[in-house]
């Protein structure tokens, strides 16, 4: 009778917790793209699609019944987000990054994707360089660990072709002599290139 009862116990357990496994996984970053299939980025959840989608997770709403005469609308397209990406990098000293540019709804800014094994937090440092001498940057703080993050620039205003402009991020020691351990560029050759 007590085995049965400790079984039953511990199945209703193991139910239940599933929801809060699903929790503890952590963020979704769905819907956003770093132009490359597989590697680190691909543990970031991010797909070889340029187009990103409405997360899964979202609530759904009750349907309801539309007033007459009112067009019924269907999913809400997110806008189109497109990419160019440098290679996949990675330093002896535990870094390993990804730097891009992106250009949607006539905005142009950087990203840059990265994992800090180093066992010390870092400093990047992320500068898109566009026409007419216009530079953006932005500093992050890159603390020690196996996740995979990002750092990103504010969202500009495009002037000019998506090719005109460039990111470089720079990932370097947080002191007085600030020693580079990595520098990855949106338009840095793959391995082997001329």
């Amino acid at each position: 009778m007590n085995l049965r009862l400790i079984g039953i116990g511990a199945g209703v357990l193991i139910i239940l917790s599933l929801p809060l496994a699903g929790a503890i996984a952590g963020p979704d970053f769905a819907g956003q793209d770093d132009g490359k299939n597989g590697g680190l980025f691909s543990t970031l959840g991010l797909s070889d699609s340029s187009r990103t989608s409405p997360t899964a997770s979202a609530p759904a709403a009750a349907p309801s019944t539309p007033p007459a005469g009112a067009e019924q609308a269907g999913p809400v397209e997110q806008p189109r987000t497109d990419s160019r990406c440098g290679p996949e990098l990675s330093s002896p000293h535990g870094v390993e990054a990804q730097t891009c540019i992106l250009v949607g709804e006539g905005r142009t800014w950087g990203r840059s994707y990265y994992r800090n094994t180093s066992g010390r937090a870092l400093d990047a440092v992320l500068t898109v360089m566009g026409p007419a001498g216009r530079t953006v940057q932005i500093r992050c703080s890159i603390g020690p660990g196996d996740e995979p993050g990002l750092c990103e620039t504010p969202k500009e205003d495009s002037a000019g072709e998506p090719e005109s402009y460039s990111a470089v991020a720079e990932f370097a020691v947080p002191d007085e002599e600030g020693r580079l351990l990595l520098r990855s560029g949106s338009n840095s050759p793959e391995p082997g290139d001329g």
